[in-house]
């Protein structure tokens, strides 16, 4: 019998014996966590660590920081920039496979899509997105990370994640542009809003109930829900609930780096760590591969491209003066029209020969015009783009 094969027969009953000692039958995962820079120092992060490891055997936790009295793995590093960097080398040598960690800087077009507990029915939600920029332009980043925020659902077992817009400046062009892809063959599941008017953008009670899988927003607004959600019971002092700001997705980003905040607890380590484990076992980078594939065939760059393109015209069209038809009573309203759109909407009417005013409905931005040409205006503003 040759060494090799007798080395690998050795490494099976080792397994078998690992499984049957810590009940880990099955994919044994190894995840990585930096123990520097918490704001509640590097005990906080370390019992998140063990914690992690105790409550899930089908994980191996490898901590990188600094020597620390633990039974877990450690790889020595003493700052953050180093500890950083002892992370993307063990990444890339395959030793982890995924990692957890703090202030973390995604190259532009990568964001990480948060994963929290709502607290109306303790459900889960995906929040795409919570940090880092999947793009310089706010209406095609939110587009993307819708795909973001898919990406992730499916890596975590939902089939068919449903997803829904929060109701934030640029939504209802983000709802035109995905419906634009879905049109053009990209399977995506629109949610619909628990409130009375239904519809896919959200309002701040489909946040409390998750009525979506995936929330999409930009960035900026997902980092503040992502503390409101894990840090409402606390009173902001520490981040006690949730899994953490999620991991970096974006189009040929093939590393698992999950973020979570200075401010996170040992459980959202913990919990973070977990989640770190759950996507490579769901084979994230796969289906990340894949659904970026089905969306640039449903014509992505030529649906984000259109509202560049818009943007850059509007200077432009802007020299010519636009004069108001004669004012008359404005009772009928159309709603749809994102909020940085709506002058834009009002003046298109205005080019038809139809009175308008912009205002500002229980349910966001309308345009009003006159009863009578709620139809006539409704049918404008859906071929210049405005409403669907």
């Amino acid at each position: 019998m040759s060494e090799n094969v007798k080395n690998m027969i050795g490494k099976v009953f080792s397994d078998i014996a690992d499984a049957i000692e810590t009940g880990a039958f099955g994919e044994r995962v190894r995840v990585g966590v930096t123990l520097l820079g918490s704001e509640h120092g590097v005990d906080n992060t370390l019992k998140g660590a063990e914690l992690a490891q105790k409550n899930n055997p089908n994980i191996e936790v490898i901590a990188i920081g600094p020597k620390v009295d633990t039974e877990l793995t450690v790889y020595e590093a003493n700052t953050e920039d180093e500890q950083h960097s002892v992370m993307e080398s063990l990444l890339s040598s395959g030793e982890i496979s995924s990692v957890v960690t703090m202030h973390y800087n995604f190259p532009i077009g990568v964001s990480t899509v948060g994963r929290v507990i709502t607290p109306a029915g303790g459900k889960e939600m995906f929040i795409a997105t919570t940090t880092g920029t999947s793009s310089a332009h706010r209406v095609e980043g939110m587009i993307r990370n819708a795909v973001h925020g898919i990406i992730t659902a499916k890596a975590m077992g939902i089939a068919k994640p449903t997803v829904g817009i929060l109701n934030v400046d640029g939504a209802r062009q983000v709802e035109r542009a995905l419906n634009e892809l879905k049109e053009n063959g990209y399977g995506i599941e629109f949610a619909e809003s628990m409130r009375s008017d239904g519809g896919c953008v959200m309002r701040g009670n489909d946040l409390l109930t998750a009525t979506p899988d995936v929330m999409v927003t930009d960035s900026l607004t997902g980092n503040i829900l992502m503390k409101m959600f894990s840090s409402y019971t606390t009173g902001g002092s520490i981040e006690a609930m949730g899994y953490g700001y999620g991991p970096g997705i974006g189009q040929g980003y093939d590393k698992t780096v999950l973020i979570v905040s200075r401010a996170s607890g040992a459980t959202v380590i913990a919990n973070a760590i977990q989640y770190a484990g759950d996507l490579v076992r769901g084979k994230v980078s796969k289906i990340s591969e894949a659904e970026f594939d089905a969306v640039q065939k449903a014509k992505l760059c030529d649906v984000t491209a259109a509202l560049t393109k818009k943007d850059s015209k509007k200077p432009a069209e802007e020299e010519a003066e636009v004069v108001a038809p004669e004012a008359e009573v404005v009772t009928g309203s159309i709603s749809g029209v994102d909020i940085m759109d709506l002058e834009d909407a009002v003046q298109a009417l205005w080019k038809n020969g139809i009175y308008a005013e912009s205002g500002m409905g229980c349910t966001g931005p309308i345009v009003m015009v006159n009863e009578a040409k709620v139809e006539k205006a409704t049918e404008v503003l859906s071929k210049e783009g405005y409403v669907q």
